[in-house]
C-alpha cells in the first residue's frame, strides 16, 4: 500500500516537471511556474498524509492480527462420578475433562499448563468433596506453591466447597498445575472440581 503512494507521487512529480519544462509559456514568467510549485506542495502534503493513514492502519491491522493469535484460554474439570484420593502421598491433580483449551496451553494428561506467551494470567480453581475427610489443594507454580484452598474434616457437614483465584506474571514455558495434599480428596467429575486460566495481557 505504501509503495503505491510513492509511485503516484513519483508519477505526479514527473507530471509537474514536464509541464513546467515544456507547456508553460516564457512570457508567464515566474508566475505560472510558482502556481505549478504552490499545487505540487500541496498535492505532495496530501500524499503524505494518506501514506500515514495507510501506515496507522497497517499498524493496527497488525496489532489486532497479534492479539488474536495470542489469545490464551482454559477450563478443565477432573471428570469421574466418585471421589479422587485419599492417597498416601502429594499428587498432582488430572483435570482430564477439558471445557475450553483456546491456544492449547492446557495439557489433560499431565494437569499442567505451559505459558505459551510472556506476560499476566488468570487462574481459579475450585473443588467439591466430602465432609468425612480434609480437603487441601494447593496452586503451583513451577515448584513454589502460590496458593491454597482447604477444609477439615467435620462430623456434622456433609459435603464441602472451596476455591481460591490468583494473578501471575508469568514467563514463557513457565508451568502451573494443581497439588493435592496426602490423606485429602477432592470429589470428580464433569463440573465439581475445576482448573481454568487465561492471559489477561501480553507483556
Amino acid at each position: 500500500m505504501i509503495l503505491s503512494v510513492h509511485l503516484l507521487l513519483f508519477f505526479c512529480c514527473g507530471l509537474s516537471l514536464a509541464q513546467l519544462q515544456n507547456d508553460a509559456p516564457t512570457e508567464l514568467g515566474c508566475s505560472q511556474s510558482c502556481i505549478n510549485q504552490t499545487e505540487f506542495a500541496a498535492m505532495k502534503e496530501r500524499l503524505e498524509v494518506v501514506e500515514q493513514k495507510l501506515k496507522d492502519s497497517e499498524d493496527q491491522t497488525a496489532d489486532l492480527r497479534r492479539q488474536a493469535s495470542s489469545q490464551v484460554i482454559f477450563s478443565a474439570a477432573t471428570g469421574g462420578n466418585g471421589p479422587i484420593g485419599p492417597f498416601n502421598t502429594d499428587i498432582t491433580l488430572i483435570y482430564r475433562t477439558v471445557i475450553t483449551n483456546i491456544g492449547f496451553g492446557y495439557n489433560p494428561y499431565t494437569g499442567i499448563f505451559t505459558a505459551p506467551f510472556y506476560g499476566v494470567y488468570y487462574f481459579t480453581f475450585f473443588y467439591h468433596a466430602g465432609g468425612e475427610r480434609p480437603t487441601i489443594l494447593f496452586l503451583y507454580k513451577n515448584n513454589q506453591a502460590i496458593a491454597v484452598s482447604n477444609d477439615h474434616a467435620t462430623s456434622y457437614d456433609g459435603a464441602d466447597n472451596g476455591g481460591n483465584a490468583v494473578f501471575l506474571q508469568l514467563q514463557r514455558g513457565d508451568q502451573v498445575y494443581m497439588r493435592m495434599q496426602a490423606n485429602t480428596h477432592v470429589w470428580g467429575s464433569d463440573g465439581h472440581t475445576t482448573f481454568s486460566g487465561l492471559l489477561v495481557t501480553l507483556m
